[in-house]
């Protein structure tokens, strides 16, 4: 089953769609950049989060004991949610046990101390325990060991690495901290300083915002999200608006409503289409209204001849002899069925030309079918009319134009389905307006002819003779009637046969 979806949900459709697919070519960037790039994600704001916490994590390793350390990487390691391991060289100091993958083994670095061993902190320093370039707990530079300075000097180098097996990211990074197992002497607080490696683990990219914080990307995400409704939705609303005032006012028109008029200001190709379908309605209107208005001219001057013909038929029928008096006949009745079709077509033009006039009244719909039924069944007793109306429902409609075109919709039963059951009119409430519906149990029409039924000289026998009935003005009277009440008149097939037609009127308070 296809799915009809409005022009407005369309659009929209394809905008979330179009951000989606930014989406996702943004997550596919960014995973291949992550994947052969990682360290570019240490390097920014997360960088400097990172660099923080290992700043104020070395400090507090240098103000504690050996003891210490464990509790110390484990306590950062659970507010941060990662694991911390301490590495000289390739050889575990501190946290807990791990196995490391080879890709984080190979990034270690394999200190070796040169030919000047470390100094412990402290030690011949002209500046005493604290140098002024070093940090606290540190000799100056050139006490150092030229490795342990060169750290000190330029920025310590991170390296950020994701495994698959496990699936981990790790982040390595250099630290200068006292070597105590080598400490001299009973005084642990004069141990040397040492290059170690501080290793972070995390089973996610994010680690509590160590390496990568995704809040600034969710609210940059939401912010556009929310900017392009902003601009996108009104001019979308504006469209589907004027698209489907100009679809409700060509569906009047198409209906016959020719004095519908398309309300939508617009400087773009939308307002000129309103403005060409305004136009187009107002030449439509004046087509259809000259039209009636010549039918109803060449009916009116009919009238005169088909009169005269009329008398003068009576006075030759008078004077006639008995064969003569056969040939008359014929030429009455042809004569007749020509009067018939005229006064159809002034009937027909009355109806469509007076519709300014036409005042509404409340009208008793009960009493209007009462005068329906007695005028076009009274002398038939093979007719079956049920009447199913409550007496007390009026309507808002002109009593005349009613009952011309209640008296054509049955007729046009009798005329079709008399013989086949009975025929059933029924009215009910319905919002604000009655439902007047004539019902037969005949043979129906075919469907492909509803849509066509009330149009003038339409038919569905094409054949135009006094035995199948007029000319199909019939039901276009009907229609007309029922359109200048500002009512509508619609028909289907019931089921398993018949046809059901049924006229809305406004409801009479």
């Amino acid at each position: 089953m296809k799915i009809k979806l409005p022009l407005y949900a369309k659009i929209l459709s394809w905008f979330f769609l179009n951000l989606v697919f930014l989406g996702v070519v943004f997550l596919v960037v960014a995973r291949v950049q992550f994947r052969f790039g990682l360290d570019s994600l240490i390097a920014g704001p997360s960088g400097q989060n990172l660099q923080k916490v290992v700043q104020l994590l070395t400090a507090e390793l240098r103000d504690s004991s050996a003891d210490q350390w464990k509790g110390v990487l484990s306590r950062y390691g659970d507010t941060y949610h990662v694991q911390f391991y301490l590495y000289r060289g390739v050889d575990q100091v501190n946290g807990a046990a791990v196995n490391l993958p080879q890709e984080v083994r190979e990034k270690l670095p394999n200190h070796r101390l040169g030919a000047n061993p470390p100094r412990r902190r402290g030690e011949d320093g002209p500046e005493g325990p604290e140098g002024p370039d070093g940090p606290p707990g540190m000799g100056p530079p050139e006490q150092l060991n030229p490795e342990v300075a060169g750290q000190q000097e330029r920025p310590p180098q991170k390296n950020m690495i994701h495994t698959t097996a496990p699936g981990r990211y790790w982040v390595i990074t250099p630290v200068i901290l006292p070597d105590y197992e080598h400490a001299r002497g009973p005084d642990r607080g004069r141990a040397p300083l040492m290059p170690m490696t501080l290793i972070v683990e995390s089973e996610s990219l994010s680690a509590g915002g160590l390496f990568f914080d995704a809040t600034p990307w969710i609210i940059g995400g939401v912010a556009v999200v929310l900017i392009s409704v902003i601009f996108w939705v009104p001019p979308v609303r504006g469209i589907t608006r004027a698209i489907s005032i100009m679809t409700r006012a060509t569906e009047k028109i198409a209906e016959g409503q020719f004095d519908v008029r398309s309300q939508v200001s617009r400087q773009d190709e939308l307002g000129a289409l309103s403005d060409s379908i305004n136009q187009m309605a107002m030449r439509l209107s004046g087509f259809v209204t000259g039209q009636k208005r010549f039918l109803g001219d060449i009916a009116h001057e009919l009238c005169s001849p088909i009169a005269r013909i009329q008398v003068a038929l009576g006075i030759l029928e008078q004077r006639a002899d008995e064969k003569q008096a056969e040939n008359l006949k014929d030429l009455r009745e042809e004569v007749e069925q020509i009067s018939s079709l005229v006064n159809e077509l002034l009937s027909f033009s009355k109806a469509s030309l007076a519709r300014a006039a036409i005042k509404l009244k409340p009208v008793s719909v009960w009493k209007l079918v009462d005068k329906t039924v007695s005028r076009e069944c009274g002398g038939a007793d093979d007719v079956e009319v049920k009447v199913d109306v409550p007496e007390d429902l009026q309507v808002l409609a002109d009593p005349d134009l009613c009952l011309r075109a209640a008296g054509n919709i049955l007729r046009n039963a009798i005329r079709y389905a008399a013989k086949a059951g009975p025929i059933t009119i029924s009215a009910r409430r319905e919002a604000d307006g009655v439902v007047i519906a004539i019902e037969d149990c005949g043979p129906g029409i075919p469907e492909e002819a509803i849509a066509q039924i009330f149009d003038p000289f339409f038919r569905v026998d094409t054949s135009r003779d006094r035995e199948t009935g007029g000319v199909g003005l019939g039901l276009a009277i009907v229609k007309t009637c029922v359109e200048s009440c500002g009512g509508t008149v619609s028909c289907e097939n019931r089921a398993p046969s018949g046809l059901r037609v049924m006229v809305r009127l406004l409801a009479a308070e």
